[in-house]
């Protein structure tokens, strides 16, 4: 499917779908070896990947609190 020459916006309503309070989601892709790891050890421990990653990243920036 291709696009078409020309497109009629006059319809449109400008804003439609913005919201102020929606929050920006960032998504992190992990190599493989990364991802197979983590994998195995949210497993172990019985939690999802996307919790123990958000735990091991909050204590890694712990630790550049400190190195101030």
């Amino acid at each position: 499917m291709s696009m078409k020459e020309n497109y009629d916006f006059s319809q449109g309503k400008q804003g439609k779908f913005y919201d102020p309070n929606a929050v920006f989601q960032c998504s992190v892709y992990l190599e493989p070896d990364v991802n197979e790891f983590m994998t195995k050890l949210a497993q172990e421990k019985g939690v999802e990947v996307e919790i123990l990653v958000n735990e091991l990243l909050r204590n890694q920036i712990k630790t550049f609190d400190t190195i101030k």
